[in-house]
């Protein structure tokens, strides 16, 4: 009969003193391709629909572009939607991120889907990223999924 009893391997035990650091990670997806998933195991973080903001995709000059270029960046600013939703996800970010460094935790993940992963969402999360990296500090791995973009905003010390 097999035993019952988990096997024995041999760990490490981390020092108490050393803290590891939090990395943040932010998305942007395409709803039709389905929500990116959390590869540090815990369960997801925050993902945002910018589905409800005006879409520059709609018009032909603006199809072929993404959120990061600029006549794309001027389209969702002159609008003004997407800079309100974003004060309201910076309000939320900036709290949870300075509660997970306090904590010390190690991730967290927030991701912005749209129709196409292409406009809203991209300018959504490279503006969310920038301003996390800006205010804390903090190490930030940036993918622009449908583009196939990933950037990385290093901790600074």
């Amino acid at each position: 009969m097999p035993s019952l009893q988990p096997k024995k391997t041999a760990t490490s035990i981390p020092d108490k003193d050393e803290k590891k650091e939090l990395v943040v990670r932010v998305f942007s997806f395409s709803y039709k391709k389905g929500i990116p998933e959390d590869i540090s195991g815990n369960g997801g973080g925050y993902v945002f629909d910018c589905r409800s903001t005006h879409n520059p995709g709609r018009y032909e000059p603006y199809k072929k572009l993404t959120g990061l270029d600029e006549p794309v960046i001027q389209f969702l600013e002159d609008d003004g939607e997407i800079l309100t939703f974003l004060e309201s996800v910076y309000q939320l970010a900036d709290v949870h991120v300075a509660r997970y460094l306090e904590r010390g935790f190690t991730d967290l993940m927030f991701s912005f889907g749209c129709t196409g992963g292409q406009h809203r969402s991209v300018y959504s999360a490279q503006h969310l990223a920038e301003h996390l990296h800006a205010k804390f500090g903090v190490k930030v791995c940036l993918c622009h999924r449908e583009q196939g973009i990933e950037t990385v905003f290093t901790k600074e010390n």
